[in-house]
């Protein structure tokens, strides 16, 4: 019943707010969990396919083997290995411009709808700073019109506004811009995974390949 009343003595900024706050949420649980699952062991994926290409197989075989376990393993490092498998034939500059731009493709991919946090987080104080504009310029509407003779209940309706309109936008904008940050930790996690698998792979298809040849 409080809320319910909160929300009703807020007025419209109020409405908009927590339906910004909501949006919010939804993009965050869908991201949170899809980088969840973007999440792998780097390190223990790139020795099994390690161990898949040294097999004294066919090479189609292994080859085979080795894109069919990328093909099982979710997230962009599993992707990344993927391309760089279908490219061995490349030299190893092209290969490594390749899984870059690979990797920038993913990134952004990762990165999808983060915007919408970023930019609640930085509307809703605003949203919540004109409500309260809005309530203190009622505040002065009813003591103007009402001349000396003002009546308490009236003027606290207009506080009531600005205080309420404020405390939505800042309860808003504060769990926002803590999600969005945890968000962007979670993507550069990743993404430095990436960044190592992609000199890995350079350098185990490529055999003496070192970051300083590719400069």
């Amino acid at each position: 019943m409080r809320i319910v009343s909160f929300l009703a003595m807020g007025g419209p900024i109020i409405w908009l707010i927590m339906a910004s706050g909501v949006l919010a949420f939804g993009v965050f649980l869908e991201r949170a969990l899809s980088l969840h699952r973007a999440r792998i062991d780097y390190s223990d994926f790139l020795r099994g396919i390690f161990n898949c290409l040294r097999q004294e197989k066919p090479q189609d075989a292994h080859v085979a083997e080795a894109l069919t376990l990328c093909d099982e393993t979710p997230g962009p490092v599993a992707y990344l290995v993927r391309m760089a498998i279908s490219g061995r034939a490349a030299s190893a500059y092209d290969l490594d411009r390749t899984l870059q731009d690979t990797a920038a493709a993913e990134i952004s991919r990762m990165e999808r709808r983060l915007a919408v946090i970023s930019l609640i987080a930085q509307i809703a104080p605003m949203l919540g700073l004109f409500g309260t504009v809005l309530g203190i310029l009622d505040g002065v509407v009813v003591l103007q019109a009402q001349g000396p003779l003002v009546q308490s209940a009236n003027v606290l309706d207009g506080l009531l506004l600005a205080l309420s309109s404020t405390v939505a936008g800042l309860g808003v904008a504060i769990p926002c811009y803590a999600a969005f940050n945890m968000l962007i930790i979670k993507v550069d996690r990743i993404v430095l995974d990436m960044e190592r698998t992609r000199y890995e792979m350079v350098a185990f298809l490529k055999g003496g390949y070192t970051r300083e040849s590719a400069a």
